[in-house]
């Protein structure tokens, strides 16, 4: 039996207007430090953000998930935060902001397959 690793996550959230503490969940980002796993997964519900709040764009989310998903995989393009070693760039990417691109506070598991852990937790919490 293969061993089971301790992974962390968080849930990455929407909040289209920060004063009224409204959110929808739009990705997971899940850290193992023991197999040097670090990722983002995430969908925008372009319906759903109209409804909250039609005057942000799209397009512009997008490009900010587009930036923690560079900072994930730790390349040059993720800039400065994305050369730093992997516990550090999940902690940045799940310090607590407020902003309109939110995480939730970070949770723990075990598990043998990040990788899964990651698409499991996203279809549970976000599709």
């Amino acid at each position: 039996m293969q061993d089971r690793h301790t992974f962390k996550f968080a849930i990455v959230r929407i909040v289209p207007k920060v004063e009224r503490e409204e959110f929808f969940n739009v990705g997971v980002i899940l850290f193992c430090k023991r197999t040097k796993f670090l990722d983002i997964k995430y969908h925008i519900n372009e319906d759903k953000l109209k409804a909250f709040s039609p005057e942000i764009e799209y397009e512009i989310l997008n490009d900010y998930l587009k930036a923690w998903k560079l900072i994930c995989e730790g390349k040059e393009a993720g800039g400065p935060i994305g050369m730093l070693d992997l516990p550090d760039r999940f902690g940045w990417l799940t310090a607590c902001r407020s902003t309109v691109i939110q995480s939730s506070t970070t949770r723990s598991g075990l598990s043998t397959e990040p990788e899964k852990e990651l698409e499991d937790i996203f279809n549970k919490y976000v599709l």
